[in-house]
């Protein structure tokens, strides 16, 4: 696939923090893709320096095969939301819309309209004096209605209670169906946005540990459950992110798809088998990536 954001050997550092560790990263064009991590994990400036709103200490990003700080046509091209969006206090909705409007050539104003009434959101209520599901709904409005050819989505949806973001899940693909762009999603709700999501990529600390396409990803993991003994016979010489124990009976999860002789081994251990859900797997990933990394740090000569 095209890609239509080109991160190459990014690095950010804040005085003695390192945000971002040599990240090298495409994001594909017409594309949805997970952005997934904890939080701190560098998700947030990273979208802050490919959108130009924070700067690079090292490394270079390019959008649409061009550098984006001071472009204003590859800026005009992306939309940036976050949870954390600040709009003036004594502004309405329709001030924030019409802004919008002005400044995204693909602005769909009756999308926008259609949005703010499933949203049930207050047009003649000042900015100041929305809920937090409502300021949610103000960010994720201007994010889909945008059609903006590059669209980040940080996190914005958080504020919005369960209905009001199936609301935003559903009405984000039907769009994207009709109107493909590049579409990142920021998010700690990985099984809801599980569906959604073609590409995922991971982040933790700073580093990409997972970059892949969700489907590879989903079948990446098994839990292997039983007897401790025949489990631990089983994993041996495999890759075991997590381990759960119960007395006697262990649970391993592993990485590697299972063959089908591997399959023929567990039914003659009375072996039995889990999937492991998207953020399961992220979670465990990033905790053994953690894990891994204290370890060699630990372990390194002074």
């Amino acid at each position: 696939m095209t890609a239509a954001i080109e991160v190459d050997h990014l690095t950010k550092r804040y005085r003695e923090t390192l945000a971002l560790d040599d990240v090298t990263v495409g994001f594909a064009e017409n594309t949805i893709t997970g952005l997934l991590g904890r939080n701190g994990a560098g998700k947030t400036t990273l979208m802050s320096i490919i959108t130009a709103q924070n700067f690079a200490t090292h490394g270079t990003v390019r959008v649409f095969g061009r550098e984006p700080y001071e472009n204003a046509d590859v800026l005009s091209r992306m939309c940036f939301v976050r949870e954390s969006q600040q709009y003036q206090d004594e502004s309405k909705p329709h001030h924030a819309f019409a802004a919008a409007r002005m400044f995204f050539a693909n602005w769909d104003q009756q999308l926008a309209e259609s949005l703010v009434e499933e949203f049930r959101l207050p047009m003649n209520r000042t900015i100041k004096k929305l809920s937090r599901g409502q300021l949610s709904a103000v960010g994720v409005i201007i994010g889909i209605a945008s059609r903006a050819e590059v669209t980040f989505f940080d996190e914005p949806y958080l504020g919005l209670d369960a209905v009001a973001r199936q609301v935003f899940y559903d009405r984000l693909l039907a769009d994207y169906a009709e109107h493909p762009r590049t579409i990142v999603l920021s998010s700690h709700l990985i099984d809801e946005i599980a569906h959604l999501v073609e590409n995922v990529v991971v982040i933790d600390d700073g580093r990409i540990i997972v970059d892949t396409d969700a489907e590879s990803l989903r079948g990446e993991a098994t839990t292997i459950v039983g007897q401790r003994s025949a489990v631990e016979t089983f994993t041996a010489g495999r890759r075991v992110i997590h381990t759960d124990a119960l007395g006697n009976t262990l649970a391993a999860t592993v990485l590697g798809a299972l063959t089908e002789a591997d399959r023929q081994a567990l039914a003659r251990a009375g072996l039995d088998t889990e999937a492991v859900s998207l953020q399961q797997l992220v979670v465990r990933m990033t905790q053994h990536a953690h894990q891994a990394q204290t370890t060699t740090t630990k372990g390194a000569p002074r």
